[in-house]
């Protein structure tokens, strides 16, 4: 569990300051995975090779559930895939 998940909310400012709030929010973030999990999104990205497009509808995907709007990122995982769909022709 992440430090921040554990502070209050008071805490935050503190922990920013620090810079630690930045780090943990760009070095394996808790809403991929964290760094304890071989899952996380950017391995997974990484070891089957994917393209941007691709990419990025499994990083939607894979944090949809933790995020305060899943729906967004459902469909973000959408658009990519369209997008992608559309380079690959008929």
């Amino acid at each position: 569990m992440s430090i921040f998940k554990q502070a209050k909310m008071e805490e935050y400012d503190k922990y920013a300051q620090e810079g630690i709030w930045a780090l943990d929010q760009v070095d394996h973030p808790d809403y991929y995975g964290g760094e304890e999990n071989p899952y996380e999104a950017i391995n997974v990205i990484e070891a089957w090779g994917l393209d941007f497009h691709c990419g990025n509808v499994v990083k939607y995907i894979a944090r949809h559930k933790e995020k305060d709007n899943p729906k967004q990122d459902i469909e973000k995982a959408i658009w990519y895939l369209q997008r992608y769909l559309k380079t690959l022709g008929d």
